[in-house]
């Protein structure tokens, strides 16, 4: 890995008007990054990411994340060839979350088979218990074939 190194953090007036890229990683280690289509501008997936895998996006061009359940490194599309080109990186005044524009590489973001992970949305007005309904429910491609049964 190359040797990019973020800025230290100044105080928080500092940090609103800085232009030195100090991402604020929680406790954990982790910054929420939110993928959302370059030319769409429609949500695709949210993830996380440690100093590591920030760094590696930023080399590589690709989003690669930090998957919390598997304790690991994830290049997104590693394994199914639908990886996300960078386009653009954005942060939030107080540099605690990431959003990345990007061009998802082939069928789709979401292991269920769709295009985003944002397929579900909450019912306006809420009934009691809350539930969900589809709001974009077709697959782009098959899970079982690209991840196995």
């Amino acid at each position: 890995m190359n040797n990019l190194q973020f800025s230290p953090r100044p105080d928080k007036k500092e940090l609103d008007e800085s232009l030195a890229f100090s991402p604020k990683f929680d406790d954990h280690g982790l910054i929420a990054a939110m993928a959302i289509d370059h030319a769409t501008r429609e949500p695709l997936m949210l993830a996380y990411m440690n100093e590591e895998s920030l760094k590696l996006t930023l080399e590589k061009g690709e989003a690669v994340y930090y998957s919390r359940s598997r304790q690991e490194l994830w290049h997104k599309g590693a394994t199914s060839g639908h990886t996300q080109k960078i386009h653009e990186i954005r942060t939030d005044c107080d540099q605690d979350a990431l959003i990345l524009y990007v061009t998802q590489q082939g069928a789709g973001a979401c292991h269920t088979g769709r295009r985003s992970c944002f397929y579900r949305a909450v019912t306006f007005p809420p009934h009691n218990p809350v539930d969900l309904e589809f709001v974009d429910d077709e697959k782009t491609f098959d899970p079982n074939e690209v991840y196995g049964g």
